[in-house]
Parts: structure tokens; C-alpha cells; sequence
């Protein structure tokens, strides 16, 4: 027994010194930032009105409280990411059961369907911008030759089309990541499981439900977190395509930030804003990975 001990601390002391590494990089990228924001938000520094910092404490999350500007955009972020995420998710898992069969040129269709994820964003919102264009996108194009529309619509210059719009941009683009996560999940599922199902009497939906769904559970989870750290975090896409409005209904919390730091010089606030939004971030992911992974076992 004590020689297993022993093997047992000398495996764990020797895995901790090859992560260590890794740990000090990690701590370094994503560590050191946030504490240097935390300390930066804790002073009044306004390159526009002060050349000097104010220490202030806590005063710019005080002034946050009571930033409609801040909510408004926090409240955007969240209905941008939640329909992302649905979407994109519902999306992913149908096209990685497709992707999943047996047919002729499986391959070149799976290299087909990563491509809108391997271009660049930016690019993606120039051509989402153009094709929702009131006068000669392809969207009204395509409506007005169905005789679904009499005369173009404004996508981008309507709040909620325009926000409807960069959602939809943004599960065009990100869909083929999810679906590539899932069919990864749905090729370690062997097919013996569905065939010893399917002799028991079950249905193609009840080994779907029973037997696909909670195998498949990890990869859900890790797309679906991957995810909702890269959609409440969403900067490009938006900026390109809408810039935030019409009138900031597209400003999600990153443009806000930007807009904060870089236009108005107030770093300090910005700070402030950058530190709450990782913090309301981490928080709804911990919850996320919680209810995910307590719906895992019950299941």
C-alpha cells in the first residue's frame, strides 16, 4: 500500500512539472491582463479631461451601476449570443448527422462545409453587409423576384432586423465548427450500440434519444461553451457589418468597450467595463458547465 502511495505522488509531482509550463503561460496570457485591468480600474484616467491618474477606488464600477448605455449593451450581448448559440447548436448536430452517413463524395462535402469557419470574419461581414444591402443586396433580390416583398427592405438600417441580421451572419459562419465537433462525438460512438438497439425494437428516434444524445454530451458541452465565450465576446462580425447601430441596437459590450478605450480615451472605465464583462462571463459559463453536466448525470 505504501509503495502504491508512493508510485502515485512521484506520477502526480511529475505531471505537475510538465504542466507547469502551460500553467505559467496560461497565467501569463490570460492572468496578468486581468489584474492589470483590476488595477487601471481602480483609478480615474481620462486622456481627454486628465493627463494624470486619480486614484477613485471603486467609483468607475459605481458610475457602471448606473450606465444605461452599459446594460443596453450587455442586454444585446445576451440576446445575440443565447439565439447564436441555439441556433448554431440546432444546426451543428443536423448537419453532423448528415455528415455522419455513408455516401458518395462524403469527404469533399465535409471540406466544403468548414469552409465558411476557415474564412475571415472580417471578410464575412463585408459580404453579409453587402448582401443585406437595402438597394442591391441579394436578399431583397431574391425577395422581390418571389413577390414576397413589393420594395426593399432596410435589413441593416432596422434595429431589430439589423440584429437579426448579424445574428444570422454569425450562424452561417460558426455552424460548420459545431457540426465538425459533433461528427468528431458521433464517430466514437460505436455502431454495435444502434444495432443491439434496433434488434430490442427501437426506433431510429428512441436510439437517437437514448443512445446519440447522452453519448454525444461531452462534445455538446464543449461546443456549446467554446461557443458562448466566443459569441459574448463577438467584435468583428458586428463592427464590420452594422458598427453597432443603427442607433447602438447592434452595440454588444466588446464594441462598447472599443468605443470606450480607443474613441473616448477613458481607460480607467474601460478597464472597469473590461474586468465585470470576464467576470459575467466566467460566471454564466460556470453556470452553463453546471446545469450541462448536472443534466449529464441525470440523464
Amino acid at each position: 500500500m505504501t509503495n502504491l502511495h508512493t508510485i502515485r505522488s512521484r506520477e502526480q509531482r511529475t505531471a505537475w512539472i510538465f504542466l507547469l509550463p502551460a500553467v505559467i503561460l496560461l497565467l501569463f496570457v490570460f492572468g496578468y491582463p486581468i489584474v492589470r485591468a483590476f488595477w487601471l480600474s481602480l483609478f480615474t484616467e481620462n486622456l481627454g479631461t486628465k493627463l494624470q491618474p486619480v486614484f477613485s477606488g471603486f467609483g468607475n464600477y459605481v458610475r457602471m451601476a448606473g450606465d444605461g448605455r452599459f446594460w443596453q449593451s450587455f442586454w444585446i450581448t445576451t440576446i445575440f449570443t443565447t439565439a447564436s448559440v441555439i441556433v448554431e447548436l440546432l444546426l451543428g448536430l443536423a448537419i453532423a448527422l448528415v455528415l455522419n452517413q455513408k455516401f458518395f463524395g462524403r469527404g469533399t462535402v465535409r471540406t466544403i462545409a468548414i469552409l465558411p469557419w476557415a474564412l475571415p470574419t472580417a471578410l464575412i461581414g463585408l459580404a453579409w453587409a453587402w448582401i443585406f444591402n437595402d438597394q442591391f443586396g441579394v436578399v431583397n433580390d431574391i425577395l422581390l423576384r418571389l413577390g414576397v416583398i413589393r420594395t426593399g427592405i432596410n435589413w441593416l438600417g432596422e434595429p431589430t432586423l439589423a440584429l437579426i441580421a448579424t445574428i444570422f451572419a454569425d450562424v452561417w459562419k460558426t455552424t460548420p465548427f459545431i457540426s465538425i465537433l459533433l461528427l468528431a462525438g458521433l464517430q466514437s460512438i460505436s455502431s454495435d450500440l444502434y444495432e443491439a438497439h434496433a434488434i430490442d425494437g427501437a426506433t431510429p428516434w428512441q436510439s437517437f434519444y437514448q443512445i446519440t444524445l447522452p453519448l454525444l454530451m461531452p462534445q455538446i458541452l464543449i461546443a456549446m461553451l467554446f461557443r458562448f465565450a466566443q459569441a459574448f465576446g463577438i467584435f468583428d462580425l458586428i463592427a464590420v457589418m452594422t458598427g453597432g447601430g443603427p442607433g447602438g441596437a447592434t452595440e454588444v459590450v466588446s464594441l462598447y468597450i472599443y468605443s470606450t478605450i480607443m474613441r473616448y480615451l477613458d481607460f480607467g472605465y474601460g478597464a472597469a467595463l473590461v474586468v465585470v464583462t470576464f467576470l459575467l462571463l466566467v460566471a454564466a459559463v460556470a453556470i452553463a458547465s453546471f446545469l450541462l453536466r448536472k443534466s449529464r448525470i441525470t440523464s
